[in-house]
């Protein structure tokens, strides 16, 4: 599906390309070449999307395409909180963890499984907030108090609970890394209304496990390809150092860059197929066009002091009011990682969950008011949640382990119904037990929210069809509002 080019404004030879040895000879000619071409691209229509200044008039951009059917969401942004936060001790209390403390869980009520820890009893409060008086931590008070926008699912499982295979399934649906991860193949799907920046981008102060292939492309164009931002800085010019030429003007730039995407078009022309091309040639026009309006997307600065305190401060803080200013921006799906490394991963002490918490908490909570109060919840789909969950028995003296097959995650807005525990796991937190809800039909319900068939949202690759849910997956249509 990728977009061809339009040779129309390009000379074709019948030979192949010119050598290194005839471009030296030909050298003397290039600024001709470049006057030629600023003169023929100001005749040309202009391109798909919002325009920059000065902006290629004909480029490889991720073109808006129509949902299948209509909408509920136009764009996500998923807070993944790597590492595997517990599930006991956020959004699925259970009381008789408190009740049975220190004891060996009975291998029949967990569905026979030995278990070599100990119940554990959460060491945080409960409480029920909203009309809909769903149990909540007291780890998250302020998300707590936006719980009726909140449809909490607690009977995800997954398939594997090591680390790698686990964000690699959540993210891609596969537990090799040999697929396009979730926002991939909603920019596949969708497109962007926006040509001058990304249509996926991942926050992510430094690097978690696995890396880069959690939001890779894998075979689809490399258009698709998640655009990585480490949002340990907050100076849009730092966080953009690599697209701004301090050496060129805009209009220079332009020339050049016109003149490279020519050659690099006619040497696409040439061959029957170079992806890697023609990402190159997709990358080099969304740099440029990057300079003229990525900045301003990124500069949280410009934002009120009302909204900088609401949203409260670190890394995290930042990356979700960078994440609502992307939204307004028509940037499809922003997914945003806690921090660097595996931080909820806490084997050695459950206590560590407050200090990811007070520092989640508060800026969730205002990125869901901030989205309410600007009218864009409604058709913004926010996910909370990480790989796994973490066992109810405790590992050492204070820790717990990582948990597959029971855990709980959240989504809020974008055609959800809020105020709504959705599944159950059992009177422990073992199993999932009620609604089970696989990480393929979670990918089938985003899908849809989108506008997606997931079943029908496919790409040929070596010989065959691939989909993100594989042939698995069952939109949950109890959730949907």
């Amino acid at each position: 599906m990728t977009e061809k080019p339009d040779d129309s404004l390009l000379v074709h030879r019948s030979d192949a390309l010119p050598s290194r040895r005839d471009m030296l000879c030909r050298i003397g000619g290039g600024f001709g070449a470049l006057a030629l071409s600023s003169m023929l691209n100001a005749g040309a229509g202009a391109a798909t999307g919002t325009a920059a200044p000065g902006a290629a008039r004909r480029s490889y951009t991720l073109n808006l395409r129509p949902p299948m059917f209509p909408a509920k969401a136009k764009r996500v942004i998923f807070l993944f909180m790597n590492g595997g936060p517990s599930h006991v001790d956020t959004f699925d209390p259970k009381p008789s963890l408190a009740k049975y403390a220190g004891q060996s869980p009975d291998p029949i009520k967990i569905g026979g499984k030995k278990n070599s820890g100990l119940l554990m009893a959460s060491p945080f409060k409960t409480e029920r907030f909203g009309k809909s008086g769903i149990e909540v931590t007291e780890l998250y008070p302020e998300v707590g108090k936006c719980i009726d926008d909140i449809c909490v699912i607690r009977s995800m499982y997954t398939d594997n609970p090591n680390h790698e295979p686990a964000l690699l399934m959540m993210n891609s649906g596969n537990m090799q890394p040999i697929r396009p991860s979730l926002g991939s193949w909603i920019t596949y799907g969708l497109g962007t209304s926006n040509q001058n920046l990304p249509g996926f981008v991942a926050l992510c102060p430094g690097k978690p496990v696995v890396g880069p292939q959690l939001w890779s492309n894998s075979f689809l164009p490399g258009v698709y390809q998640g655009t990585h931002i480490d949002n340990r800085e907050t100076d849009p010019k730092k966080i953009l150092r690599n697209v701004e030429n301090r050496y060129l003007t805009q209009s220079d730039q332009r020339e050049q860059l016109d003149l490279m995407q020519q050659m690099n078009r006619m040497h696409l022309g040439a061959h029957d197929h170079d992806p890697q091309l023609d990402a190159r040639i997709s990358a080099l026009e969304l740099a440029f066009r990057m300079q003229f309006e990525a900045q301003d997307a990124f500069d949280i600065g410009k934002e009120s002091k009302a909204t900088r305190e609401m949203y409260g401060e670190g890394e995290f803080a930042n990356a979700c009011l960078m994440a609502r200013r992307l939204a307004e921006r028509g940037v499809r799906m922003t997914q945003i990682y806690y921090g660097d490394g595996q931080s909820w991963d806490d084997h050695g002490d459950i206590l560590n969950h407050r200090n990811h918490a007070r520092k989640s908490d508060k800026p969730i909570a205002a990125l869901l008011k901030d989205l309410k109060q600007r009218g864009m919840l409604d058709d913004t789909l926010v996910i909370w949640g990480g790989e796994f969950g973490r066992t109810p028995t405790s590992q050492g003296a204070k820790g717990r382990d990582h948990h597959s097959t029971g855990f709980s995650m959240w989504m809020a807005g974008g055609g959800v119904k809020g105020g709504l525990a959705y599944g159950a796991t059992d009177e422990f937190g073992f199993n999932a037990v009620e609604n089970r809800m696989h990480v393929h039909d979670l990918h089938a319900t985003i899908l849809h929210l989108m506008g997606m068939d997931h079943t029908k949202l496919t790409y040929r690759y070596s010989g065959r069809d691939f989909r993100l849910t594989d042939v698995h997956g069952v939109v949950q249509k109890d959730i949907l509002a």
